[in-house]
């Protein structure tokens, strides 16, 4: 699998494996079927596993770290994220978690974007992944938190990054108006972008990919389905776009973008993974995978590739985001 890098990136492979679902997002996955998610992921070239203690409230981080202890460590880039300190809540144990993971709410989550926060939370990482380092560490959803985000959470983070404990530091959000605050202001080398540069939401091309580009900040590109829409071949008519029921506007235009896909021998799915990545500045797709079908489907679809005529017929129809059929020039694999 093809790997990209920027000036103040590690390189990546193109896709890279989220693993929410290996905390139970939304239900169950069973140990095996994580499993099967990392070993598969690791079989199709993917190198690149991105984690968080919000995730499962640590599950995740544990489930990778046992799918790669076997694995030889300089083969790989992990990303896990700090702000959201887990506190152990024994008293709520025997209830279900509130934060959107089928698991017992054994521990509660803090915002927490001060020094010690932050070292506590890298600390429960390591122990939870079995590491003594990870490459890249993120600024967890910050969005209320601009303040100590951007003041301790960062110079926490370059203290880290400058004394050699991790490779890079940023921030990843759903949003991409902060990020671009982010990398303005702030001395980080990469940000996370959910659900914000897709086939169907183009604002990070506002302003979070140009002042990446213009200052050399590597941009990962997550939930590029958003949610679900652009999962499927042909979008239902119950798709979810955001985790939210997708309008009847939203599915119409998925609807048109996957008819111009089927005219190329291309699916809706494989397109809304490429074009991330068409944009140089992005050095990662991050999809998510519950068992090792989804991971080998994800591989697939990277594989396929896109055709430059479906791009052309897309922007002629006025299906793209940024209304072109060309890529800027920037970071390139």
């Amino acid at each position: 699998m093809r790997t990209r890098t920027c000036a103040r990136t590690p390189e990546l492979t193109e896709l890279g494996l989220g693993t929410a679902q290996l905390g139970n997002l939304t239900r169950t996955t069973s140990d095996a079927d994580a499993l099967g998610a990392v070993d598969a992921a690791w079989e199709s070239g993917v190198r690149y596993f991105d984690t968080a203690p919000h995730y499962g409230l640590g599950l995740s981080e544990r489930r990778l770290g046992a799918a790669l202890a076997q694995r030889p460590r300089a083969e790989y880039t992990v990303s896990t994220k700090v702000g959201r300190l887990l506190v152990p809540s024994p008293h709520t144990a025997h209830l279900a978690d509130d934060g959107g993971f089928a698991v017992p709410a054994a521990f509660r989550r803090s915002w927490d974007f001060s020094r010690d926060g932050i070292l506590r939370s890298l600390e429960g990482s390591l122990a939870r992944l079995g590491l003594d380092h990870v490459d890249v560490v993120y600024l967890h959803d910050p969005d209320d938190h601009w303040l100590q985000a951007s003041t301790t959470g960062v110079d926490t983070l370059v203290e880290l990054r400058d004394q050699g404990v991790v490779k890079a530091v940023g921030a990843g959000m759903n949003q991409a108006g902060m990020l671009a605050e982010f990398v303005r202001r702030c001395d980080v080398d990469i940000v996370m972008v959910a659900g914000r540069h897709t086939l169907l939401d183009g604002s990070a091309q506002d302003e979070l990919l140009p002042l990446a580009q213009e200052r050399g900040v590597g941009v990962v590109a997550a939930a590029v389905y958003n949610s679900g829409l652009l999962s499927a071949r042909r979008p239902p008519v119950d798709a979810t776009y955001d985790y939210q029921p997708a309008s009847s506007d939203l599915i119409g235009r998925a609807l048109a973008i996957a008819d111009v896909c089927e005219r190329h021998a291309s699916s809706l799915p494989e397109a809304a993974i490429a074009y991330p990545l068409r944009h140089p500045q992005v050095t990662s797709v991050v999809l998510g995978a519950r068992d090792a079908g989804q991971s080998r489907t994800n591989a697939a679809r990277l594989a396929a590739g896109v055709p430059d005529a479906l791009w052309d017929e897309l922007a002629r129809l006025g299906l793209l985001p940024d209304g072109s059929a060309t890529q800027p020039a920037g970071c390139r694999p």
